[in-house]
Parts: C-alpha cells; sequence; structure tokens
C-alpha cells in the first residue's frame, strides 16, 4: 500500500537492503535500511517527484522501487513554527 509523505519523514525498511529498478540494468540492491523522502526536479512538470535519499547520498524515485518491500516510519519532520519558516520550506530541484 502506497501512502503520501511529508518532505523530510524518515522511514526504515524491514530488511538490510532495498530493491530498485535501474533504467537499464537488472534490479539492483542498495544496502541501506533507512532513507529520507523528498521531492525532487519540482521544475519539471512532466517527471516523477516523488524519491528517497539515503544516507549514502544516492537518490531513487519510489517509482522504481522493487513491488513487496515495506517500510515503517521512523521521524515525521518538525512543523515550522511561524509562516515566515513556511516560506522558506522550499523544494530544492535536483537531477537524479
Amino acid at each position: 500500500m502506497a501512502v503520501c509523505l511529508r518532505s523530510g519523514t524518515e522511514i526504515a525498511f524491514e530488511t538490510d537492503g532495498v530493491k530498485y529498478r535501474h533504467s537499464i540494468l537488472p534490479n539492483r540492491m542498495l544496502e541501506q535500511k533507512v532513507a529520507r523522502f523528498r521531492q525532487i526536479n519540482m521544475g519539471n512538470p512532466n517527471t516523477h517527484h516523488d524519491a528517497l535519499e539515503f544516507p549514502n547520498g544516492q537518490i531513487v524515485l519510489l517509482t522504481r522501487l522493487c513491488e513487496g518491500q515495506h517500510a515503517t516510519v521512523l521521524q515525521l519532520p518538525a512543523e515550522p513554527r511561524s509562516a515566515e519558516e513556511t516560506k522558506k520550506e522550499v523544494s530544492v530541484p535536483v537531477v537524479a
């Protein structure tokens, strides 16, 4: 089941590796267990934006994750305390 996550949400996978589809190579295994949800490439309306960023810096689009993997939410991002802080919360374009 897929759910909506706020940018910055930390999740942990049940297994010690995350399986994902590479664009041209066979399925890959990323030996990481924890990731942070991000939205990338927000300036490009013709691409997927939801991704996971791993501690090693690798970013994997959610659409590339292999089916059947389970994750648990570890931590939600803190809420901004003022309208000014909310304005500062901006998505940074990343080209993966």
